[in-house]
Formats: structure tokens, C-alpha cells, sequence
């Protein structure tokens, strides 16, 4: 299972904007993924809710699993989404 630890450079943390692009990106894969900020409990990656509910903040890590065909791939695609959020 691909896992990626992404530390967010928004000074806005993963807000709505970022984390639905991130959920649209994540449904679409058809695969299993969790995110987590480190050291916390996974949520589904599919669910807004869910990772709204998580506080992401800037400067905090979040760790991306994904398991399923072209999960590097994937993993490597959502991390992209994150690093880039504004």
C-alpha cells in the first residue's frame, strides 16, 4: 500500500476549495484511499465532511494511503493536489 506524507505550505490549511478537489480526484480513482494528519486516525478520502473534520492546518503532515490498481500513481497524483493547494 503507497503511502505519501505531505506537509501543507497553504497558509490557509487544506480549506474547502483544496479538499473538494482533493475529494473529486480521490472518488474518481475507484480505489480505497485514507488521509490522515500524522500521527492520527484515517478517514475516508471520498468524504469532504471528513476531512474538514481533520483541522488541517499549515505546516501540518498529512499521510496518504491508497491501495488498488496504479496506487503509486494515485498517490503520487493526490500528493501533487495538496502541494499545490492555495
Amino acid at each position: 500500500m503507497p503511502t505519501r506524507n505531505v506537509a501543507i505550505a497553504s497558509a490557509v490549511g487544506l480549506h474547502a476549495r483544496p479538499a473538494s478537489l482533493f475529494v473529486q480526484a480521490a472518488t474518481a480513482t475507484g480505489v480505497p484511499i485514507t488521509i490522515a494528519k500524522e500521527g492520527g486516525n484515517a478517514v475516508p478520502a471520498g468524504s469532504i465532511l471528513s476531512i474538514m473534520g481533520l483541522g488541517i492546518k499549515q505546516g501540518d503532515t498529512v499521510v496518504i494511503n491508497v491501495e488498488g490498481d496504479n496506487a503509486e500513481v494515485v498517490a503520487d497524483n493526490l500528493a501533487n493536489i495538496l502541494v499545490n493547494a492555495e
